[in-house]
């Protein structure tokens, strides 16, 4: 018996389906990186732990460590929306609540501890090192466009873009050295993260001299 005209297989997915499965397979890798390391994990492991094939983990992601990037992408996401709102004439490191800085961290589970061992393992992973940074750089214009904004400049103002780079260089330094150096526990330890971000920020706002 064939299917009635205009149903067959299953339907589309939803782009916020897809974003679900994403963040499920990106926290199942990171979690899987973090317990047995990058080398020891497979696209297979991967997609047993979310509950789909190694093929749909293929289909989303061009290789095991950019499983992960939703997970960067996410707290950059939270930069930028913050950026969009931040009342101009205020200090660029009163963006910067122990809330929001520990959001950086936690959007891989709810105690911010397995993000943060993420950040660490991009200090001796090459692959994961490698989407870190690309994530970053990609986030540099999303920065530069919400300071223009703010400042009634072009997008394609030098200031700017500058801004930008510099708060860009300071977040990931920030992010860097408190999950390098504290261990990470993004919940006891949110005023200290937050801390962090706010020096790094007034070090970026002093410039070079």
């Amino acid at each position: 018996m064939t299917a009635p005209s205009g149903r067959t297989g299953r339907p589309p997915l939803t782009e916020a389906r897809k974003a679900e499965i994403r963040l499920e397979i990106a926290r199942a890798a990171v979690e899987l990186f973090v317990s047995q390391g990058v080398a020891a994990t497979t696209g297979e492991q991967i997609g047993q732990a979310v509950g789909v094939s190694a093929r749909t983990v293929w289909r989303y992601f061009p290789s095991k460590e950019s499983c992960v990037r939703p997970l960067f992408s996410a707290g950059i996401d939270v930069i930028a929306a913050r950026l969009r709102e931040w009342q101009p004439g205020r200090p660029l490191e009163e963006l910067f609540d122990p809330r929001l800085a520990t959001g950086l961290l936690t959007a891989t589970g709810p105690d911010g501890t397995t993000g943060a061992a993420l950040v660490r393992l991009t200090r001796t992973e090459p692959g994961l090192r490698a989407i870190w940074l690309q994530t970053y750089d990609e986030a540099e214009p999303a920065f530069a466009r919400a300071l223009a904004a703010r400042a009634g400049l072009p997008a394609d103002d030098l200031r700017p873009m500058i801004q930008a780079a510099m708060l860009n260089a300071a977040l990931r330094a920030a992010v860097e050295r408190f999950a390098w150096r504290s261990g990470g526990d993004a919940v006891t330890g949110e005023a200290e993260v937050a801390e962090t971000m706010r020096s790094a920020l007034a070090i970026a706002a002093e410039g070079i001299s």
